[in-house]
């Protein structure tokens, strides 16, 4: 089916998204508590007129997940998905309302970018379709989940443990645009989250001799644990190596191409929290760190993690608490997914779409765990999480432009 009816309707409709928008954004969603019961009634409100099954679905009752249907004309299922819940603001450090405020060509408000402006381009490209009684050419299912930021299980979760999310391929609209470059996400990091302890023994800080201190003991695990993987260079095979390049080019710009190169080409090893000691003229008798090793999409994360026990087991007083641990993810650049999302971005924008790793990794994580083909994509800024968190209209248009083109690009691509 032709999608220029619905590329049109969102083309002579930009004030009524940036309206839909600002609604979104009113709604105060931060997490903790991260209660979207609110939200989720306006945006059923906002689908009442329109032929679309809506369902929604709650493990936590304060966190429910909305799906929507819209049958198309084949069989095969699109995913759309976005997450509700916000993080957290200061109200104070914001110059502008952090509950949505238009300011000439740009909605500001937590959320904005991070992802309530893809939501409602996502439900404008709804919309779209069902306003103008538009079949598209697949089926098109709508996820918009909760407790995504602080990776809880009541939303993608729930709904996959349930078997909710029966798709043959999915697009989040989490921000992967910023500073004039385009990209379509196609990969995330593996990683290792430890929890080290170190046990010593406790004396007077005056004779520190007569002690052992756990801080020293901690901080030199960690740093053997830097000297002998964070300089080891990844075995990346064949298939990772393109996303790789296009994701040096990319970050380059923001971090230099060296920093850019070694972020994907070795481990990274993060000292997150190091705690210890109660007093300066004390030896300390314990330590506790948190160490967040990322690894490149590939790499087996479980043959790293037994040489890092290994590693620990060498440094005396040194033991591994707590661990948990993924592997990365990636979607084949050439997919047609990938090749459907990145060309119309493209022809969207009229720039160059970046098919680049995520540094971290989330949602789409989970989804290709679960076998679904998933990236992630939309215009934002990189004000995510930031004060004066803000979106431009033309972002928030050309979003649901991509995403109300996306079903006839991929229906194509999956034929050929």
């Amino acid at each position: 089916m032709s999608d220029a009816v619905p590329v049109e309707y969102v083309r002579e409709r930009r004030e009524e998204l940036t309206d839909l928008a600002l609604d979104l954004l009113a709604i105060d969603t931060s997490n903790p508590p991260g209660d979207t019961r609110e939200v989720v009634d306006a945006i059923e409100r906002s689908l009442d007129p329109l032929p679309v099954e809506v369902e929604r679905f709650a493990v936590d009752p304060a966190k429910p997940n909305l799906l929507v249907r819209l049958a198309g004309a084949s069989d095969r299922t699109l995913l759309y998905n976005g997450h509700l819940d916000t993080v957290p603001f200061d109200a104070g450090a914001w110059t502008r309302d952090p509950l949505g405020e238009r300011a000439d060509d740009r909605v500001y408000g937590r959320g904005a970018t991070d992802m309530k402006g893809a939501v409602a381009s996502m439900l404008f490209a709804l919309r779209a379709f069902a306003a103008t009684d538009t079949e598209p050419p697949v089926d098109l299912l709508f996820a918009f989940v909760s407790d995504e930021e602080v990776g809880g299980d009541a939303g993608l979760p729930a709904l996959l443990e349930a078997g909710r999310l029966d798709a043959d391929a999915c697009v989040i609209g989490e921000p992967t645009c910023e500073a004039g470059r385009h990209s379509v996400t196609v990969a995330d990091r593996g990683s290792i989250w430890l929890t080290l302890e170190a046990a010593g023994e406790g004396a007077h800080g005056s004779r520190p001799a007569l002690g052992v201190n756990a801080v020293d003991r901690l901080y030199g695990a960690v740093e053997t644990l830097r000297d002998r993987f964070g300089s080891e260079r990844l075995d990346l095979g064949a298939d990772v190596e393109p996303i790789v390049e296009e994701s040096v080019e990319y970050y380059a710009p923001a971090m230099g191409e060296r920093a850019a190169r070694e972020l994907f080409r070795f481990p990274s090893i993060n000292l997150g929290v190091f705690e210890g000691g109660d007093a300066v003229n004390s030896v300390p008798e314990s330590a506790r760190a948190e160490v967040d090793v990322r690894l490149t999409a590939g790499v087996s994360t479980p043959d790293v993690l037994s040489r890092i026990r290994a590693c620990v087991a060498d440094c005396e007083g040194i033991t591994i608490t707590d661990v948990s641990w993924s592997i990365g993810t990636a979607e084949p650049p050439d997919s047609p997914l990938v090749e459907a999302v990145a060309s119309t971005a493209a022809d969207v924008t009229g720039e160059r779409v970046f098919r680049r790793s995520a540094t971290g990794g989330g949602d789409a994580k989970t989804l290709r765990n679960a076998g679904v083909p998933t990236v992630e994509f939309a215009l934002g800024t990189d004000t995510v999480h930031a004060a004066d968190e803000y979106v431009p209209v033309d972002a928030l248009v050309g979003n649901a432009l991509v995403y109300a083109r996306l079903p006839s690009a991929w229906a194509s691509a999956i034929s050929q």
